[in-house]
């Protein structure tokens, strides 16, 4: 199932794409009182029954906004460094010892929400605050249910579902720092979208592909099979006294492939347009400005 924000008349709403992947099946018309938002009816541990996609949907997805599936997350987007081996040794060569705790212990991290963005929408370039902005194509899993000390066999169990995910950076103020958060947080720097697709298509989502493209050229073409860290031992290790909450956003990674891996650099350019494809859910294209 297809779960999708939009705007639409100025209004925010939130429903079910049809089986026809054309129009939205609004939330009005599957509760009678139902929660606002699409973060409300998760925190409300929700549930659709599959009938629903039996309907037709009323609201045509190409005459709406899309807009990033929980516009205005709760908490701080939870992302992970440094979890494909390529992208690892692509940024920095590391020695094996550094490479071996790398491996083991999963490196984390945080995007503000105000960097939340549509999938569809622009991406402020940010000039005069960095000279380079990267893309990384991401898998990101939603949070379903308030959790803690969760082992690796119950992480499905917590998960709602899975949508596409860019964690834009901005490369020079990343590396000017001690800490990663400010040069991941600039104001859109994180389109998200389509849709959340439940996690009953999609299982633990361990064997999907992750690609992306700048302009049409293929940039990043990874798959989740090759973490390094899977996502049941991700939600494992961070939630070891750690309390997850229902909306919870985790980006997993992103593969080799970045603008800063190449030689020379590609950093994104005004009028640049990235695109963020993982199988099973779709893509998320943005515009640089």
């Amino acid at each position: 199932m297809r779960i999708v924000s939009y705007r639409e008349n100025g209004r925010e709403f939130w429903g079910v794409v049809d089986r026809s992947g054309k129009s939205i099946i609004p939330s009005g018309r599957i509760f009678v009182e139902g929660p606002e938002t699409l973060l409300a009816f998760i925190q409300e541990n929700g549930t659709i029954d599959a009938n629903v996609l039996d309907m037709v949907g009323s609201v045509p997805i190409d005459g709406v906004e899309l807009l990033s599936p929980i516009p205005k997350p709760q908490r701080n987007i939870i992302c992970i460094g440094k979890n494909y081996e390529e992208h690892v040794q692509e940024i920095k060569n590391l020695d094996d010892d550094t490479l071996k705790r790398v491996m083991e212990n999963p490196v984390f991290f945080t995007k503000a929400t105000n960097a939340a963005n549509g999938p569809y929408s622009k991406v402020p370039m940010h000039e005069g605050v960095t000279d380079f902005v990267d893309y990384e194509a991401e898998l990101a899993l939603i949070i379903g249910k308030r959790c803690v000390n969760v082992s690796e066999e119950d992480a499905l169990d917590v998960i709602f579902g899975y949508t596409c995910l860019n964690d834009i950076t901005a490369r020079d103020v990343q590396k000017n720092g001690t800490q990663w958060f400010r040069g991941k947080s600039l104001d859109g720097y994180c389109p998200m979208g389509p849709w959340i697709v439940t996690k009953d298509e999609l299982g633990l989502a361990g064997n999907l592909g992750v690609r992306s493209f700048v302009n049409g050229e293929p940039r990043q073409n990874g798959n989740t099979s090759i973490m390094i860290n899977p996502i049941p031992r991700l939600i494992n290790v961070l939630s070891q006294g750690l309390t997850l909450e229902p909306g919870d956003i985790i980006a997993t990674g992103t593969p080799s492939g970045v603008g800063a891996g190449f030689e020379p650099p590609k950093p994104l350019k005004k009028g640049d347009i990235v695109r963020v494809e993982v199988d099973g859910i779709g893509y998320i294209e943005n515009e640089m400005e």
